[in-house]
């Protein structure tokens, strides 16, 4: 993980907080990057269990260290059954939206997440995860660091080859339920980041469809 080295406060001249960390070295996780997919998947995984083993320390999911992707799938329904409407008249003809929409529903019914609150990345997908020589190396971008549920953690395993989704499972033993929940947050990141940055973002759009496609796949393989 980077090293902060200097943490600036908000000023007339940048008024947000900013920070400076050390450099790291490395490629954005991708085919051309990574050697082994299921290793990449397993080490991907313990990364993900020593920073959900980190003691809270008295932190709690208030302030600064509440962010939606660590609560519940209930309160986001309207916001994201309005992005499945929209995205049905984008990109419809290319994405299997009413099968999205059930696997959302699906997981609305399973009950609460009932473990303990952790750490929470936020945001570990592939441009978040550094390699060298074929292998993760780093993982960076701090910035959505919350307390909360770790089921929405695991929602960028679709953005991954089956290899490296079925060697972290594998890793963390997860149960079928935290399964169900984080695909239903990977298909609501997925269809709001498509309604959402339809016109601005193109970039980001695509890798949505991509993740959202990655899922229709999976689960008509298993």
């Amino acid at each position: 993980m980077p090293e902060p080295v200097h943490a600036g406060t908000p000023t007339d001249a940048f008024p947000l907080v900013w920070s400076v960390y050390r450099w790291i070295d490395g490629d954005e996780a991708g085919p051309d990057t990574i050697g082994d997919w299921a290793a990449f998947g397993t080490d991907l995984a313990a990364v993900v269990r020593e920073l959900h083993r980190i003691d809270l320390m008295g932190a709690t999911r208030t302030g600064g260290l509440t962010w939606y992707r660590g609560g519940s799938l209930l309160p986001c329904d309207q916001w994201i059954s309005r992005c499945l409407d929209e995205c049905r008249t984008t990109v419809g003809s290319e994405l299997d939206i009413d099968a999205l929409e059930r696997l959302w529903r699906a997981a609305l019914e399973l009950p609460e997440p009932s473990g303990p609150h952790v750490w929470l990345h936020g945001d570990l997908k592939p441009t978040n995860l550094l390699v060298r020589k074929g292998k993760l190396h780093a993982v960076i971008d701090f910035g959505g660091l919350s307390v909360g549920f770790p089921d929405a953690e695991h929602s960028t395993l679709w953005d991954f080859p089956p290899q490296a989704r079925q060697a972290y499972w594998d890793a963390l033993n997860l149960d079928d339920l935290t399964w169900t929940r984080a695909r239903a947050w990977a298909i609501a990141v997925g269809i709001s980041g498509i309604s959402y940055y339809w016109r601005t973002f193109p970039a980001f759009v695509a890798e949505c469809r991509g993740r959202l496609q990655a899922i229709l796949a999976d689960v008509a393989t298993r």
